[in-house]
């Protein structure tokens, strides 16, 4: 059995420098938010049963999911997005568990923001926080994904506090936004998890 880490912070925290980094060590990275993209892709099944869950106003006229206009839906809308996350859930579930077990590096990590919300840590062996202050967070993301601060502060609270992630991981590499600071403290996070 390989063992699993699992890596989540929150948005703007740095996850994707961390797993970018641990990929260029060899470590396969299994990214939840690109399964959750494959899974409702032009044909596949949790695609269909989302216009038939919404209507077809989710899918763009070349037959892509609108995700743009679904993500205003669910934000406004909580019982939307307990539908959408019923239907998407349990087929991103299953991508990851198959992804995980095809990976052939000395570890695997699965990256997820939501790792503890989902429960995607129940797949996991390890869990490893990308942790940062909420001012570099929405910092951060509001430089690179062009969305507002309203936006930004928006998926924050809709993500788990900050403190209780920090109270369920079990190793917590606080990011202050240098990239030789976060690798320096992944270093030594990388030599255990291959003895492991």
């Amino acid at each position: 059995m390989t063992f699993i880490l699992g890596l989540t912070g929150g948005i703007g925290s740095g996850k994707s420098a961390a797993s970018k980094w641990f990929e260029n060590q060899g470590i396969t990275v299994v990214d939840a938010d690109i399964v959750a993209r494959e899974i409702v892709k032009k044909g596949q099944p949790a695609l269909q049963k989302i216009q038939h869950a919404f209507g077809d106003w989710v899918i763009l006229d070349n037959g892509e999911l609108d995700r743009q206009a679904l993500r205003a839906h669910i934000f406004k809308d909580p019982d939307a997005r307990r539908v959408l996350e019923s239907i998407t859930h349990p087929a991103i579930r299953q991508s990851i568990i198959q992804q995980l077990h095809a990976a052939t590096s000395p570890y695997v990590i699965l990256v997820s923001p939501l790792l503890f919300e989902t429960n995607q840590h129940l797949l996991t062996q390890h869990t490893l926080l990308i942790d940062a202050s909420e001012e570099l967070q929405i910092q951060r993301a509001s430089q690179r994904d062009g969305q507002s601060i309203e936006q930004i502060r928006q998926i924050l609270k809709a993500q788990m506090l900050r403190h209780k992630k920090q109270e369920l991981a079990d190793d917590i590499v606080l990011n202050d936004g240098q990239l030789e600071h976060l690798y320096q403290h992944l270093q030594p996070l990388h030599q255990d998890y291959l003895k492991r």
